[in-house]
């Protein structure tokens, strides 16, 4: 359900801006769009898994948060992370 740390390494170096990045908005964005096609898949197989589909709607509001940030701060760097991630279609 959780992403491995080899998945969560490579979305990292990806959508950073350095070397030492980890917490750029870009990076938790893309970080949580992994976390939350994990635990959608988790949900396809269990349906009855309330729990985790409260943590999921927790993940999908701290990503939207983010988005409303970065779409505020720079809006260049948000069109790019929406059209590499395949987000608000």
């Amino acid at each position: 359900m959780s992403i491995n740390k080899e998945d969560k390494k490579k979305v990292i170096e990806k959508f950073s801006t350095n070397e030492n990045d980890t917490g750029s908005p870009e990076v938790q964005i893309a970080i949580f769009s992994e976390r939350i096609n994990n635990l959608t898949n988790h949900l396809k197989n269990h349906k009855g898994d309330n729990h985790t589909r409260k943590g999921l709607m927790k993940i999908v509001g701290k990503r939207k948060r983010l988005l409303n940030y970065l779409s505020k701060k720079n809006n260049e760097k948000y069109k790019s992370i929406i059209k590499e991630l395949g987000l608000r279609g």
